[in-house]
């Protein structure tokens, strides 16, 4: 096979695909060693650092926000830079190695930075009597200055790397390219969408307040707060939806009848 130009990991995975066609005598078959399982043992490692990583953000800033579901759009503006590390790849013609996946750890916190700058401006908007729209926006031209100059300086301090100057350049560059698209793309979009993800969340939140009072009174406190948490689990498994979606043609039927 030839394995020039090739990354370990897409020569091993070929492997493996060609090893599994063949049948083995009861009793045997194939297993990954040498530095092919090295490899596995590492990724697993980083993912697992990964997700601890995220999960301690999340806790952290509940303490910071006083709130449980401010820090969600932070969280969700985490994966937006996933485009732009798979982008970046594509274009440099890199493969997520084990360095591009220690740049996207890296990366979580630069783009939780610049979504906790401006979460932070808008809550202590709120705070002083602004409406929540009214602070997204002012928030976002109040701290658009600083979110770039940090963006620019990030991206100039990473360019040599990326380029792949000195000895062993070659090592670090898929790091600094998957920082380098993923800071782009999480910047353009952290100022469009995080406002967008945060005011749906907090909105969603009054009305699941609002509810959960309601339920409260009619029932109990404990009984209104199990009919409002199963609602709001069924919300984020898409069940709610698709229930609405098969209600809405036999509601529109009921109409017509009723009409006729």
């Amino acid at each position: 096979a030839n394995a020039q130009g090739r990354s370990p990991g897409e020569i091993t995975a070929e492997a493996k695909k060609l090893a599994e066609k063949i049948e083995f005598p009861p009793g045997f078959g194939i297993e990954l060693a040498g530095a092919a399982r090295d490899q596995q043992v590492v990724f697993t490692a980083m993912i697992t650092a990964l997700l601890s990583g995220i999960a301690l953000m999340y806790f952290v800033l509940v303490i910071q926000f006083n709130s449980f579901t401010a820090p969600l759009g932070v969280m969700m503006s985490l994966p937006l830079s996933l485009i732009g590390v798979v982008l970046a790849l594509l274009l440099t013609g890199g493969t997520l190695n084990l360095m591009s996946l220690i740049g996207v750890i890296m990366l979580m916190g630069l783009v939780a930075k610049n979504a906790i700058l401006l979460l932070d401006a808008t809550r202590q908007e709120e705070a002083a009597g602004i409406d929540r729209e009214e602070a997204l926006m002012h928030a976002g031209r109040k701290r658009f200055r600083p979110i770039l100059m940090t963006t620019l300086a990030l991206i100039a301090g990473m360019l040599p790397v990326a380029i792949g100057v000195g000895e062993g350049g070659e090592f670090y560059r898929p790091m600094a390219v998957a920082i380098i698209g993923g800071t782009i793309t999480s910047t353009l979009l952290t100022l469009l969408i995080v406002p967008t993800f945060y005011d749906s969340i907090e909105i969603a939140r009054d009305r699941a307040v609002a509810k959960f009072r309601r339920r409260a009174a009619r029932f109990t406190v404990a009984g209104g707060f199990l009919l409002t948490l199963v609602e709001a689990l069924l919300a984020l498994l898409l069940v709610r939806l698709l229930f609405r979606l098969l209600m809405q043609p036999l509601r529109l039927l009921a109409r017509r009848r009723a009409a006729g």
